[in-house]
């Protein structure tokens, strides 16, 4: 296994893309950590790895916009064996679907509390044990949206552009400690904030569902969403050995909707 007893962190490892995140990492051998704001379905991603077999998960309910808190993720981590190998900064939420006179200040701040700012407190609390271990894996979940123009979806696109630039900034200026940061930018993923973004189009659109679906699939050459599973397995290989050559890197897994 690729990441045998490696303590890694996963926010918002309670739902979605970070579920399956946490249950990949958990099979290919690492301690997963979920760190999330909901409870419930952290404590479900654990039963749920607990009962493939994988390595037993720690759940420790954190919300990232709070610094107190992450903190405490930190310190809770480092009870485990005094190391964090990897951190995977997925939490972030999909913000309004309006057009950007009609969005208020507190969406947008909104966003850019969970999308940015618990990103940044997040890196900046694990960066220092990982340069005391002389090494480590930071993996970013952007989007596709974060390298193009998303219309009436402004703080998400603004945000996400942000996770890309904070990636490369931080893959810079980690290097000499061996800290590889990468992120990965999903497409249009199945699940339930997809099927939320399918609404607000409608809702501003005016469009069916059927319509939005058929736009949004035919924007892929593979003409699909993506399941989150291969978002996982990216991440994964992100987080190996395999990838010990690979930093600053934003790696589209999107059914070929964008190639650059």
């Amino acid at each position: 296994m690729r990441l045998e007893n490696q303590i890694a962190i996963i926010t918002g490892g309670g739902q979605g893309i970070g579920q399956q995140i946490a249950f990949r990492l958990g099979q290919e051998g690492a301690v997963a950590v979920i760190a999330d704001i909901n409870e419930k379905g952290s404590w479900e991603t654990a039963e749920m790895m607990a009962s493939s077999g994988g390595k037993k998960a720690r759940v420790i309910p954190t919300d990232i916009t709070s610094e107190e808190q992450v903190v405490n993720l930190i310190q809770g981590t480092l009870e485990i064996d005094k190391r964090i190998d990897i951190l995977v900064n997925n939490s972030g939420i999909m913000g309004p679907v309006k057009n950007i006179e009609d969005i208020p200040l507190e969406e947008w701040e909104a966003t850019m509390a969970v999308n940015l700012r618990g990103m940044f407190l997040c890196v900046k609390h694990t960066v220092p044990t990982m340069k005391r271990q002389g090494k480590g894996s930071i993996v970013n979940i952007a989007s596709i949206t974060g390298k193009r123009p998303l219309i009436q979806r402004t703080p998400y696109a603004a945000s996400k552009m942000g996770v890309i630039g904070l990636t490369r900034t931080l893959a810079a200026e980690l290097g000499r400690w061996k800290i590889r940061v990468n992120a990965v930018c999903p497409g249009a993923v199945i699940g339930p904030r997809l099927d939320l973004v399918i609404e607000g189009i409608m809702k501003y659109s005016g469009k069916s569902r059927d319509q939005v679906v058929a736009e949004r699939t035919e924007a892929s050459a593979l003409k699909s969403f993506v399941d989150a599973q291969y978002i996982a397995a990216v991440v994964a290989f992100l987080c190996s050995e395999d990838a010990v050559m690979m930093t600053g890197q934003d790696i589209n897994v999107c059914a070929g909707t964008i190639m650059y």
